[in-house]
């Protein structure tokens, strides 16, 4: 019996026979380069049955194959098996990009056919780049479609929007902000694609694409016009809230217009005095841009200035950040000490449940901020396991558990992982969960100066493990949104070179990890906040502010491989969790914290 998968790869090269097409090149993202997108556009994982979240497919008349990190190598080999397309590894030092692997197959006049919608400029420039002959990108909005029966409809849920009192600023006073940046730099309008950079300058939350509050539509600002092109064709009939977020949006003279007549609005809805429309080629798609090439407009392209504006935090977020940080750490320990009794008893996907239940208790919860990661021994090694629903593994009294979960807040995201004891470890497993603990604390305890990009802070965090050359594969930390997408720029703590530094109001993740294949896998992780931390004769400081309140568990620690410094903060860590939730615990929760919270 054919595999279903290796069934639609074939579809495609029909499809590739009939027009003349060397290759197909479909990503794992949407319209407007979202890292997980709706499940319209899981087109990878339609494809292959992979359901990794980063993970591009080629193909060509005789080969498939799927590029993905060091994350999902284990998930893929398994997804994989059976249909014909074949693990190509990134992220790695023998990585070989899609561009250059396509550009070494010897094409004389190659035809690269893309989903335009889901291809970014960025992208196709790329590919362009890898020849050194020409290259026609033909580019097929939905290129999938007509084949694809049943292909989900684009996605259109309850609008809300915030106010002043959850974000500190207005939409007014952002779009205020954006227009003073478009005058510096002499443009007349901008084009917004990226979800969370409109939902961020809008002070609008929806629910279209699961985890994540975004509100699928495009954003059109001009020195006197804002166009929002949003699914109102799915609103004939809105909900309450919905139709209030629509009027208080148009209150603040922001147009709101038909998802689908984007790219016509540059030919037809643009100002004549409108000469320079300002564009970021990364989440900016290929079909789009084709139709900019149709106005008469100058089209400038560059780096939104949203995401770094975005991920400085202003004082009534960073409260709201605090205050989530709280309520999540409260639901959280009571997790823990429900999990405690349950090994044996439980399996992964109950036990996930059970933390979703706690969360829920909390006023303003919005839901998960992604798919809980509750993997227990062997499926902790793949960083991203996803726990099966049915059948899942039993968590057994003895080993490793990893629990990685968040929770969405009107005030705040959060992001935590704890990796618990079930009972005894090993010695391997005592170490490896030593050596990442000792990982996380030497960043968290880290003082840098101004101008300090991720990539020279993120040795803090491997420093312990290449010490015994171990090492893991993805990146130590990434931001946050305020009740936004989880993960956001454009700092991050990576070996990658990324240049942004590190400021005040930040707000990003530390969760150094190790996986061992079959066996188990270890990661810790705090939400932190960038602070100032004094000023003196060789320049200005800043240094971390931990924001995740849940405590560690010591008893898996083996105190020998630990420095008196590290042991110190994390008895210091630990006492602040407890002092911090104790008083709002039920008594047992809170006695059993202090015991689990004792200094080592």
């Amino acid at each position: 019996m054919e595999n279903i998968f290796a069934a639609r790869v074939e579809a495609i090269r029909s499809m590739m026979r009939e027009h003349g097409w060397d290759a197909v090149i479909l990503t794992g993202s949407d319209p407007h380069a979202s890292e997980y997108p709706a499940r319209r556009w899981k087109q990878v994982e339609w494809v292959s049955g992979f359901t990794g979240e980063a993970g591009d497919l080629c193909i060509t008349l005789d080969h498939a194959g799927l590029w993905t990190d060091t994350r999902y190598f284990i998930q893929a080999v398994k997804q994989l098996a059976g249909t014909g397309v074949e693990l190509h590894k990134m992220r790695v030092p023998e990585q070989v990009p899609i561009p250059q692997w396509l550009a070494s197959r010897g094409f004389p006049e190659p035809v690269v056919a893309v989903d335009g919608l889901c291809q970014t400029v960025s992208a196709v420039a790329a590919l362009k780049a890898a020849f050194d002959v020409p290259v026609t990108v033909v580019s097929v909005p939905d290129l999938l479609s007509p084949l694809w029966a049943g292909r989900p409809e684009i996605p259109s849920t309850p609008i809300i929007t915030l106010g002043e009192d959850l974000t500190g600023e207005s939409r007014v006073e952002r779009l205020h902000w954006l227009r003073k940046w478009m005058i510096l730099h002499n443009l007349d309008a901008i084009f917004l694609t990226a979800l969370d950079e409109i939902a961020w300058l809008l002070n609008v939350r929806g629910s279209d694409v699961d985890y994540n509050p975004v509100v699928i539509s495009y954003l059109l600002v001009t020195m006197e016009d804002v166009l929002w092109f949003v699914r109102k064709d799915a609103y004939l009939d809105p909900d309450e809230e919905t139709q209030a977020s629509f009027d208080e949006v148009a209150a603040d003279e922001v147009t709101v217009c038909d998802y689908d007549e984007a790219g016509l609005a540059f030919s037809t809805r643009i100002p004549d005095d409108v000469q320079r429309i300002y564009v970021d080629p990364g989440t900016l798609n290929i079909h789009l841009r084709e139709c900019l090439d149709e106005s008469p407009c100058e089209v400038v392209e560059g780096l939104s200035p949203i995401p770094l504006r975005k991920s400085v935090k202003n004082r009534v977020e960073i409260e709201g950040m605090r205050e989530a940080h709280l309520e999540d750490g409260l639901a959280v320990e009571k997790f823990l000490y429900w999990l405690e009794g349950q090994a044996g008893r439980v399996d992964e996907w109950e036990a996930a449940c059970k933390l979703q239940s706690f969360r829920a208790e909390i006023p303003g919860y919005r839901g998960d901020s992604f798919e809980t990661i509750s993997a227990y021994g062997a499926g902790a090694a793949l960083p991203h396991y996803v726990t099966p629903h049915e059948n899942a593994p039993i968590l057994e009294p003895h080993g490793l558990y990893l629990v990685d979960s968040g929770g969405q807040y009107l005030f705040g995201t959060t992001d935590i992982t704890r990796t618990v004891p079930m009972g005894p470890c090993t010695a391997l497993e005592r170490e490896d969960y030593t050596l990442v603990m000792k990982c996380h604390i030497d960043l968290s305890m880290a003082v840098f100066p101004k101008g300090t990009a991720g990539c020279q802070l993120d040795i803090l965090a491997r420093n312990a493990l290449w010490q015994t050359k171990r090492n893991f594969g993805h990146g130590t930390g990434h931001g946050i949104g305020f009740f936004l997408n989880v993960h956001e720029g454009p700092q991050e703590f990576r070996q990658n070179f990324n240049s942004y530094p590190f400021i005040p109001g930040i707000i990003n993740t530390i969760e150094p990890g190790l996986y061992r294949e079959g066996m188990h896998g270890v990661r810790h992780e705090n939400v932190v906040l960038v602070r100032e931390d004094g000023t003196n004769d060789f320049g200005t400081w800043y240094a971390f502010e931990t924001l995740t309140l849940c405590h560690y568990d010591t008893s898996a620690l083996v105190l020998d491989l630990m420095t008196p410094g590290e042991i110190a903060w994390l008895n210091a860590y630990n006492e602040h969790v407890y002092r911090t939730l104790s008083p709002r615990l039920p008594g047992p929760v809170a006695a059993w914290l202090r015991e689990k919270t004792r200094e080592v």
